[in-house]
């Protein structure tokens, strides 16, 4: 594909995914992101056909205009679009499909000085939140969903959402998938598996304190039902994740046998 056929697709695709994009001139003036990945296009070429130092010259630029630092030696597909161009960073041997959305304060970085692959891959239609940092050379599956916030040093299935510090997969869902009218943003429907998890104690300590009011005794059957209404929500989806119903699967996930 030629740089220009880039350009435009990387421009069009700001209209699927910004309600607040109007015209082609306003977001070519005004949209730090797409500053970057335009100047990305070019420095990537350069660095490909080994002209290094001017292709790291140009995105050094690219920083000073949009303060997005994508390393000219990161590999990114079409129609890849940062909302909000700030504070984000993309390392040199980072690997980015297409369609991918990140928002800012994002990093995609690396857990070791060695060289070789150290960043990670993300796949086709893939999501990330407002200051997601996403570390090492892991694999994000194709329409994944990582929340804001998030850090991720595991391998995200695809289709799965991870929240929190480190990532959990908590659901999985049809996430960051293009659609007529843009990518999906119901970042509030996120669960909060470590809220509900302190919720279920909260609740289990009252019960108990209540118990201990009456002698000792809990009600009969309450401590099965206690258990079976608190469901903590941070399970993979048995019939849509590859590995769901395994052991490892359901270890990784965080699940009791």
């Amino acid at each position: 594909m030629s740089l220009f056929s880039e350009w435009r697709d990387d421009v069009r695709c700001v209209f699927q995914r910004d309600p607040a994009a109007r015209t082609t001139f306003e977001v070519l003036t005004t949209y730090p992101g797409v500053h970057a990945i335009l100047l990305y296009r070019l420095a990537n070429r350069l660095w490909r056909r080994q002209w290094r130092y001017p292709a790291r010259l140009l995105a050094f630029v690219a920083r000073l205009l949009s303060n997005v630092d994508i390393h000219p030696g990161a590999t990114i597909g079409a129609r890849f679009f940062i909302d909000h161009g700030a504070c984000v960073v993309i390392g040199e041997t980072a690997e980015i499909g297409d369609d991918v959305t990140l928002y800012h304060g994002v990093t995609l970085g690396g857990t070791s000085w060695r060289k070789g692959k150290r960043h990670p891959t993300l796949g086709n239609g893939v999501l990330v939140g407002a200051g997601a940092k996403v570390l090492g050379p892991i694999t994000v599956g194709d329409n994944a969903r990582v929340g804001a916030n998030s850090v991720v040093v595991a391998d995200v299935p695809e289709g799965c959402t991870v929240v929190g510090i480190p990532g959990k997969v908590v659901k999985l869902r049809e996430a960051g998938r293009v659609n007529p009218y843009g990518i999906d943003l119901d970042h509030h429907l996120i669960p909060d598996p470590v809220g509900k998890a302190i919720a279920c104690l909260l609740d289990r300590i009252d019960a108990l304190e209540k118990a201990v009011e009456n002698g000792g005794q809990l009600a009969a059957g309450s401590q099965a039902a206690f258990y079976k209404g608190c469901n903590v929500d941070n399970s993979i989806c048995e019939s849509d994740c590859g590995g769901g119903t395994s052991t490892s699967g359901r270890r990784a996930a965080g699940l009791a046998e």
